[in-house]
């Protein structure tokens, strides 16, 4: 007999289920040996219905998304003219560790200041306009300009042929070299040849970095700024630093604990860069430039901020190289401007050169995320079990652990990992630190898991063993813990997957993985579609099979199956 009291089914043999199993789509009848028998009518919507439905919900997010992004920007021949009559230039720059080009004011941290913010004032004040500081990160400047984040590049964007390829540039307004910095009782660094075989540390995607990957033989570290380059050299991660000169003149030259290296060698321009169709904002930044160059202006700001010199007299009449003079564009307003497109190169037909260099950095991906992994399966289950059978300290401790390592940014953990700790005297590579990093986090998500799997376990297990006379820890380790491992297999694999993708924010601490190599090839090729393609392909690669073990393995421990 079947019967139904609150959502629960009776059967003839005493036996209950108790799950809100009723419903008008459900039909029970009971077999010959008195077992409840439970089917669900199928519903089955209509293909028209379903179809249209989804037809308008893609339609009414893809406007949701064109209205929340706002209007397209215009990139044309009146672009000066619309910035006219906004009357603001916005300027892209970088005030992240970018002293004394820009930075925050010490005593106003809300202000930004530095030689570029003043040069940028004066630029906009001949233009007859009020400069806009606009912060992006300094190695994606030329991509945020190209969707049109700001007007005009002004951060000590070198002035090289492989710039020039994707943007036009102004006349220079300064003038800059390489400076080789080491630690104060370093000896024989003092040479570009004589970097070779050493550990050099350099801003992603600068001039720096090029020329001595040109150079060849160095063992070279990227860094998203000059300050972290300088801490790892402090702290003996990296054995020499090249940076421009003006950067070393303010965080070197007064550090105790470095030193200059030899004089400055392969002197550059930096220049003013816009987007190519912007002929007209190019010719009137040049006529500004030449003006300020001039009168003055230059030698008043750059002597303020101690980085004027001997080199910076020759901007008044400076003549660029036969090899870039075209690409300058003109002082002259009406004069034509070189606006030839740039070299395109695709990387999915040159695959064979680009794909085996995203497959190394996939192999750094891979052993971070597999060691992180199993340190978090570790140590999450240690937090778990002091949790929930520990004392009354390591359970608080426990719950502080996870409440802590779940509700701060991964990146910030990293960074008092990798650069906080040195300063109590714990010096981490930064392979170590990546693994920390990412195991301690994830720690806290599988003890979570681990514990909703514990208390899954029906509390009439627990005390069936101990009135069979078990100890806690026989029936943690015998009963408990061998079912909730089987509950939990599905969420911890859910958090490998993301964790291969999570392994990409390591790169801000010089980890060169997976998404490293992409941002350094894509800034060099400009195929960001071509590459990005390829680099999903890989992840998806990486994260799919161990969706399907996991499926496999699901099953293969599944009650049902035993």
């Amino acid at each position: 007999m079947i019967s139904k009291n609150n959502s629960t089914c009776f059967c003839a043999d005493g036996v209950f289920i108790s799950v809100e199993l009723f419903h008008p789509r459900n039909i029970f009848h009971q077999n010959a040996n008195n077992t409840c028998i439970l089917h669900r009518r199928a519903i089955v919507a209509p293909v028209s219905d379903a179809w249209r439905l989804s037809r308008v919900f893609f339609c009414s997010l893809i406007v949701g998304l064109l209205v929340a992004a706002g209007p397209f920007p215009a990139f044309s021949e009146d672009t000066f003219a619309r910035i006219k009559s906004s009357g603001t230039l916005a300027w892209g720059g970088d005030a992240e560790g970018g002293a004394p080009y820009s930075y925050p004011n010490p005593d106003k941290p809300d202000e930004i200041v530095g030689f570029e913010v003043e040069l940028a004032d004066a630029l906009a004040t001949k233009l007859g306009l009020k400069a806009k500081f606009v912060q992006n990160q300094w190695d994606q400047l030329m991509p945020a300009l190209d969707r049109g984040g700001f007007d005009i590049i002004l951060n000590g964007l070198e002035l090289t042929p492989e710039n020039q390829q994707h943007i036009a540039m102004s006349i220079p307004y300064f003038v800059y070299a390489q400076q080789i910095v080491v630690r104060k009782d370093a000896l024989g660094l003092d040479s570009l040849e004589k970097l070779k075989g050493h550990i050099v540390g350099v801003l992603s995607g600068s001039v720096s970095w090029k020329l001595l990957d040109r150079a060849g033989g160095i063992d070279l570290r990227a860094y998203p700024g000059n300050v972290e380059t300088l801490r790892d050299l402090k702290v003996g991660r990296i054995e020499a630093a090249v940076m421009d000169a003006p950067t070393a003149l303010f965080y070197a030259k007064p550090d105790p604990e470095v030193r200059y290296a030899g004089e400055s060698f392969a002197p550059g321009y930096y220049a003013v860069g816009v987007r190519k169709s912007d002929t007209n904002l190019l010719a009137a930044v040049n006529t500004a430039l030449h003006a300020l160059a001039n009168d003055g202006t230059y030698e008043k700001i750059y002597r303020k901020y101690g980085v004027w010199n001997a080199r910076q007299v020759a901007l008044k009449n400076f003549q660029p190289p036969a090899a870039v003079r075209g690409l300058l564009g003109s002082t002259n307003v009406a004069a034509d401007v070189d606006v030839r497109t740039p070299k395109n190169i695709s990387t999915i037909r040159e695959w064979p050169k680009y794909l085996p260099l995203l497959l190394k950095g996939a192999v750094v991906t891979i052993e971070i995320s597999v060691l992180a992994m199993a340190l978090a399966v570790v140590v999450g289950l240690m937090i778990v079990l002091m949790r929930l059978y520990g004392v009354a300290p390591l359970r608080w401790f426990a719950r502080a652990y996870v409440e802590v390592m779940r509700g701060t940014p991964l990146l910030i953990q990293l960074f008092l990992i990798y650069y906080g700790l040195p300063q109590i005297g714990i010096r981490l590579n930064a392979y170590v630190a990546a693994i920390l990093g990412l195991g301690l986090n994830y720690a806290a998500n599988e003890a979570e898991n681990y514990r909703a799997g514990i208390q899954a376990i029906p509390h009439g297990q627990t005390e069936a063993a101990q009135a069979l006379g078990m100890t806690r820890r026989q029936y943690v380790r015998h009963i408990i813990l061998p079912q909730a491992m089987r509950m939990v297999i599905p969420p911890v694999t859910n958090d490998f997957i993301a964790m291969f993708k999570d392994s990409s924010i390591v790169s801000v601490i010089t980890m060169v993985e997976l998404t490293k190599v992409y941002g350094m090839l894509a800034m060099s090729t400009y195929d960001y579609i071509g590459l990005g393609l390829m680099t999903a392909a890989i992840y998806f690669a990486l994260s799919y099979p161990a969706s399907i073990f996991a499926t496999y393995l699901e099953k293969r421990l599944a009650y049902a199956r035993r």
